[in-house]
């Protein structure tokens, strides 16, 4: 940039605008000109890419899961342009097999992985820390604290991965995806084009490539490493030298909220370490606190150098932290006597109106037992449903059966059944199904189809026909793809069709062969979705049994009498509950 257009926009307004996390990044993405983006939804990452496609400038997608995005924006950064890949951290694991490649080959445009860890199992399978990952696959990462540094290190991991020819993770986590904070906005600078040149040595990772990349990827770690002490997302702050923490992302907002005067050294690179920087700043206080999320991944390396600290001898490897952690732990107060804020027990429990519950009241009523996956149908696992007895991680449900199958014969699964949504289907159960079929399994699969991609907020995926720019689009359907398995027993059924499902899923779990039941009905929170029908009691047929109450449905209550109050405002006429009732006592009509 030329010395009159800074001068020129010296005076230009300087628009401000307070951002979600997520949104901010993907303003960073916007501002550092990238032009592909692709993630597959996954909470806390999923408004990223929702907040990237409202960018013209940006062709933004869903991908069918996480390792196809990376090799899309893989494919588009080979190509020249700046590329981005979103997913949480589990995400990453699906992820991670381009990824471990991607840092030998190296790059040709900018290419950014942005990771959303989420300590505190908000909604998440496991507590996995991103820069274990990262340390194994020799990849930077980069962690804000706020939401306008979210912003600014998005735009500087596109610098870093053009100059040190590396993909750059920038690590988020749930607390600053979901936090708001004031952003600085600034204009969209696209870069040229790279010039694509053909180079297998670099592009190509057979052995004899990958080999030489080897040896340029630990020079690259070294070099980041060593010019890390200079980067200006690393800094110290200086203040009370008696005590000083080592700490980066979220956790540098308690340090400084619990002990404003200590000294800090505020990490933005987290991985490779500025070892420089850390033994000057360790060398200047006295008392030494690493204050970092999760696993010691810090600690263990500044330990390793014979630096003094103290870590998770004190802080916890396990949830999110707080500023009043430090408050007990350090500052040794006595936060016993405080009074905690109290709210009221609110269980996670599925939807009034929701398909999953039908399905898995007929699946309790059959006494069947089910495989399960990611979705909001994991709470079948929970009273009063009570079916779901696995969830390992996406797409596990149907080669889970498959395994109990092939370890304890046919007869033992004729009470167990697959369930999975159809979004995660097209993620990762279709490489599951198709082994179940090439093994010769005969195990019954439940694809439990409300057209969405309903934990993460209702996004598309590839058979609802829409793309995650708003276009209609062929949608694959999902019995014809189970059909062109040459699976036989394929049969679609209205989920709120309990006699009928009730039916089927004794006939499919009965047969020898594999079976695919879908089972159809939208997530009764999708726009658009109209409900001409309400359930209402009829107090004087009630016989007070109870058997309405048993799916759990939140709209319905047991009232002091003992007879079923129905609370008009929650309920979405779905009929579940007349269909229990054999006396009359519960009836439908017009909204």
């Amino acid at each position: 940039m030329c010395e009159t257009e800074k001068e020129e926009r010296k005076y230009r307004k300087v628009e401000k605008k307070i951002m979600l996390g997520n949104e901010a990044i993907a303003r960073g993405a916007y501002e550092a000109g990238v032009k592909v983006s692709a993630a597959y939804p996954g909470t806390p990452s999923t408004e990223i890419s929702e907040h990237i496609a409202l960018y013209e400038e940006i062709y933004a997608e869903w991908s069918p899961n996480e390792k196809v995005a990376a090799e899309v924006a893989i494919g588009a950064s080979v190509s020249g342009v700046r590329a981005m890949a979103s997913m949480k951290h589990v995400g990453l694991n699906v992820a991670s097999d381009p990824l471990y490649t991607v840092s030998y080959s190296g790059v040709n445009g900018g290419l950014v992985l942005v990771a959303a860890d989420d300590p505190g199992l908000y909604s998440s399978q496991n507590e996995q820390d991103t820069r274990c990952v990262a340390r194994a696959a020799m990849v930077p990462v980069l962690e804000p604290s706020d939401s306008q540094e979210a912003k600014d290190f998005v735009k500087f991991a596109y610098e870093l991965s053009e100059k040190y020819d590396t993909p750059v993770i920038v690590r988020t986590t749930t607390r600053l995806a979901h936090s708001q904070g004031t952003v600085t906005m600034e204009e969209r600078i696209v870069p040229e084009d790279k010039v694509y040149e053909r180079n297998p040595a670099k592009f190509v990772m057979m052995p004899a490539n990958a080999i030489g990349r080897h040896v340029y990827v630990e020079q690259r770690m070294k070099a980041l490493a060593e010019d890390g002490s200079k980067f200006s997302i690393n800094r110290a702050e200086y203040n009370d030298t008696s005590i000083g923490f080592i700490t980066s992302g979220i956790p540098y907002q308690y340090v400084k909220e619990a002990c404003p005067n200590a000294s800090v050294l505020k990490l933005g690179m987290v991985h490779p370490l500025p070892k420089k920087l850390i033994e000057e700043f360790a060398s200047k206080v006295d008392k030494l606190y690493i204050f970092e999320e999760l696993e010691p991944v810090v600690e263990e390396q500044v330990k390793s150098w014979g630096i003094r600290a103290i870590g998770k001898e004190l802080f916890t490897v396990q949830g999110e932290y707080s500023a009043n952690m430090i408050r007990e732990k350090v500052l040794k107060e006595n936060l016993q006597n405080k009074e905690p804020a109290t709210v009221p027990s609110r269980p996670p429990i599925l939807c009034p109106g929701c398909p999953h519950r039908s399905v898995f009241s007929v699946l309790k009523r059959l006494g069947i037992h089910a495989a399960g996956d990611i979705g909001c149908y994991t709470l079948g696992a929970v009273p009063p449903l009570s079916v779901i007895d696995t969830t390992i991680c996406m797409g596990a449900s149907i080669s889970t059966l498959h395994g109990m199958e092939k370890a304890k014969g046919k007869e033992y699964i004729k009470n167990w059944v697959a369930v999975i949504g159809d979004s995660t289907f097209m993620h990762t159960g279709v490489n599951s199904l198709m082994n179940m079929v090439y093994n010769q399994g005969t195990g019954t699969v439940i694809i439990l189809d409300n057209s969405t991609t309903g934990m993460t907020g209702h996004q598309d995926h590839a058979a609802t026909g829409k793309t995650l720019k708003g276009q209609t689009v062929l949608a694959i359907s999902i019995y014809d793809l189970c059909k062109s398995m040459g699976i036989e027993h394929v049969v679609e059924v209205d989920a709120f069709d309990t006699a009928q499902l009730e039916r089927i899923i004794k006939e499919e779990t009965a047969a020898d062969a594999v079976s695919v039941i879908i089972t159809k009905a939208p997530c009764v929170l999708l726009k658009g979705n109209v409900f001409p029908y309400k359930c209402q009691p009829v107090e004087d047929q009630c016989k007070k049994c109870g058997m309405c109450l048993k799916p759990g449905c939140p709209a319905l209550t047991k009232k002091a009498d003992g007879t079923i109050a129905i609370d008009d405002t929650m309920c979405n006429g779905c009929g579940l509950c007349e269909q229990l009732c054999k006396f009359g006592a519960i009836r439908r009509v017009q909204a």
